[in-house]
């Protein structure tokens, strides 16, 4: 058989939920995403729970809550510990990404989910691969290699191809196959014939508008409320899909000659977009060539101006606005309470760029028709005063002595343990406890145990009086003191830990004054109030989330033709529908389980490992394919010594086989090949016409399901002539000929 693949679902099947899923390769466990949702609900995280423990490596495709949102709380909760895998952008803007997450969320409650410094352990054991870096793991994953490679959704997306033994592995979700301005396409479509496809059904059942007239109809909208001297709210994410609409944002401003002040709104977008600067070579060729050639970066912003604190924002001058605040769900942060202020005016506008999380305002707000009045809770943290304050810093007294008592108790106990000298009877020793000195221990509080006193009288358990003393026994050589330089090297945690939270500094640590919010270590609490907001306000959705659209995904899984399929994360209707869709056009083998549910997907194959002789080889002609060598064998199969499958040579001479032609033949670059010889040639209705008789096409192979990947054949037609023979033999030299 081959290697054997199993996947089982944790979380975001037959919904929109969270993303997360198990994908065991010969017994190694793949945690594929570990995502959560805005309302940071623990009951989804249930099925993860139960098989944190045995997760080898997490792999994290996307640097958003619904991809990562759930890692800190894993590792600290779940008893989640294998290493993370990603790519530099989606480790850096996913960790700022939670940092807005939980600063939000702290302002408005008591977010005791987890932490900073849980954020800052969780993504310090994250390794940062490249695209199309093959990563090889040791160990228990001994054999397997995985590979991120570009998915076109955010910056940094991820697909990931895990191989084993010849066999690929894919995970593609949230994949676009469109150049954005900001992003190039996905690599998907490269992909032939993997063993295992596991991809999302999300945008099954939506189709899209070209980007051009879409960009221009975003900018129209905007502009239109701007000129009717209402305010326009983007709620948007942290560091995804943002980029995107800034870039068109600055493109529209710049074609119509637009002076309205736009503000990019979030705790930590000057970190964002400082990051964003320098991560061009992720990003769209054109943005990459332009700076290349001209210096300019893209996200030097010319009309977007970056804002950490709301008041920055009540403080600028009066007059239409457009503000992208964050967060896209509207239940917690900058975009929630502006919209609160917003809604009431029929001027302003509120534009969504991407569909609400399910159970959010911005779902609620999306349903047709809208509704007229919704109920929000206002929240906000303010200092303590007068009783509360007393109160507050009693308890917090008690604590701090409870804590002394917890701490001496241990102390006294550890000594009675290692059966010190430091009895009664000797007067070097006070013990911290006692009445003795009570100024010097209460002063420091409990920060000096042991007390030297004058006078001095040896334990009776010693041979002579003397201090405790502990030999050097460091290494000499000829050049002196032999030392370790691993001793002298700051670590990359050791820099992260010791450094503030405050700042933009090289570790993507928070703005100044959002981390001044946390660090603010004032008594507070938080004052809740629930409000009936009526809906005046325009509402408007367009669809800039960045994925493929139904008919797109429909033809990228027939070329890719994957030997089965597995479909996740969408809506029953949309993963049902494009199950059957693929039963019939892509592959005989699709599957759409159910939480919690493994479906074992080992490929139908057989895979041997087998030796190259030496006297095989000395007789072998390869020929350069790309960056392979191909040759056709004829051998014998025997077994070495150590009971290892062997391929020697014919002991007879071998029979005549057909000739076979190796390669991929792209009809584009043929054309221009064509073309370079001096041969007019066309497209016409899906062929290539070449001179006045001659026509090529491919045809795919009647008896490959979705055809698209498969068996292809090349089918030249015209009469015999000069044109005929003279391409055909074109044709032939753009393959190989074993």
């Amino acid at each position: 058989m081959g290697t054997s693949v199993q996947v089982t679902p944790l979380c975001g099947v037959y919904n929109e939920n969270p993303l997360s899923y198990l994908v065991s390769v010969d017994g190694f466990n793949f945690l594929i995403d570990c995502g959560w949702n805005d309302h940071f609900d623990p009951a989804l995280l249930q099925p993860l729970s139960r098989v944190a423990s045995t997760i080898d490596a997490v792999l994290i495709s996307h640097p958003d809550t619904l991809h990562l949102g759930a890692l800190p709380y894993a590792m600290k909760q779940l008893g989640l510990s294998a290493p993370v895998y990603s790519t530099e952008p989606v480790y850096r803007l996913g960790l700022l990404t939670m940092y807005d997450q939980f600063i939000a969320r702290k302002q408005v409650s008591e977010f005791d989910l987890f932490t900073l410094d849980d954020i800052d352990s969780a993504f310090q054991v994250v390794t940062r691969l490249t695209y199309s870096q093959n990563h090889h793991l040791s160990g228990k994953g001994e054999g397997i290699v995985i590979a991120p490679h570009v998915a076109g959704h955010l910056l940094g997306g991820t697909l990931w191809k895990i191989t084993k033994d010849g066999e690929d592995v894919i995970y593609a979700v949230d994949f676009n196959h469109r150049k954005e301005r900001h992003l190039n396409g996905t690599i998907l479509e490269s992909f032939v014939r993997p063993a295992v496809l596991i991809t999302d059904a999300y945008n099954a059942l939506n189709n899209q508008p070209y980007r051009r007239q879409k960009d221009k109809e975003f900018g129209d909208t905007i502009q239109k409320t701007l000129r009717a001297n209402g305010n326009v709210l983007l709620p948007v994410d942290t560091a995804g899909r943002v980029l995107e609409l800034i870039q068109i944002l600055e493109w529209y401003w710049e074609e119509e000659s637009l002076n309205f002040p736009i503000f990019f709104l979030t705790y930590v977008a000057s970190s964002t977009i400082d990051y964003i600067k320098s991560f061009l070579e992720w990003m769209s060729d054109s943005i990459a060539k332009s700076f290349e050639h001209t210096r300019n970066n893209a996200f030097l912003l010319k009309h977007v101006t970056l804002l950490i604190n709301k008041s920055e924002l009540d403080n600028a001058p009066d007059g239409p606005k457009v503000v992208l605040a964050s967060m896209a769900s509207l239940e917690a942060g900058y975009s929630h309470d502006i919209f609160v202020e917003w809604a009431t005016d029929a001027k302003n506008l509120v534009l969504f760029s991407e569909r609400g999380q399910f159970g959010t305002l911005a779902r609620m707000l999306q349903a047709d028709p809208p509704p007229k009045a919704v109920k929000v809770t206002v929240s906000k943290r303010v200092p303590l005063t007068g009783d509360e304050l007393v109160a507050y810093e009693e308890e917090q007294n008690r604590k701090k002595e409870e804590a002394l008592k917890a701490s001496l108790l241990k102390e006294e106990q550890s000594k009675a343990s290692h059966g010190t000298d430091n009895d009664i009877g000797d007067p070097m020793i006070i013990d911290a406890s006692s009445n003795v000195a009570p100024d010097v221990v209460g002063s420091h509080g409990g920060a000096y145990r042991d007390i030297f006193i004058d006078g001095f009288v040896p334990p009776s358990t010693s041979v002579s009086p003397m201090f405790p003393f502990y030999e050097n026994t460091s290494a000499w050589d000829d050049f002196g003191e032999v030392i370790n330089p691993d001793d002298y090297v700051i670590k990359d945690e050791d820099m992260d830990q010791s450094a503030p939270h405050g700042g933009v500094d090289v570790d993507g640590k928070l703005d100044e004054t959002a981390a001044n919010l946390i660090l603010d270590m004032k008594p507070s609490k938080v004052v809740s109030n629930e409000l009936t907001v009526q809906v005046k306000c325009s509402l408007h959705y367009m669809d800039f989330e960045g994925r493929s659209d139904g008919r797109s995904i429909k033809s990228i899984l027939s070329h890719v033709a994957p030997l089965k399929l597995v479909l996740v994360h969408g809506t029953a209707e949309a993963t049902e529908h494009l199950k059957q869709h693929c039963l019939k056009n892509v592959c005989p083998h699709v599957y759409a389980p159910q939480i919690e549910e493994t479906i074992d997907v080992t490929s139908d194959l057989c895979a041997y490992k087998v030796q190259l002789s030496e006297k095989l080889m000395s007789n072998v002609l390869f020929k350069k394919l790309g960056d392979y060598e191909i040759s056709w064998l004829d051998a014998d199969v025997g077994k070495t010594e150590n009971g290892t499958l062997s391929l020697l040579p014919l002991s007879k001479a071998a029979l005549p086989h057909k000739s076979v032609l190796v390669g991929d033949l792209k009809m584009a670059d043929f054309k221009q090949f064509l073309s370079s010889k001096g041969i007019q040639v066309e497209f016409a209705g899906g062929a290539l016409r070449c001179g006045e008789y001659v026509t090529l096409r491919k045809v795919s192979d009647a008896s490959q399901k979705g055809g698209g990947s498969g068996t292809q054949q090349v089918v030249i037609e015209g009469p015999l002539c000069e044109d005929y023979y003279k391409i055909r033999e074109l044709l032939y030299s753009q393959f190989y000929l074993l």
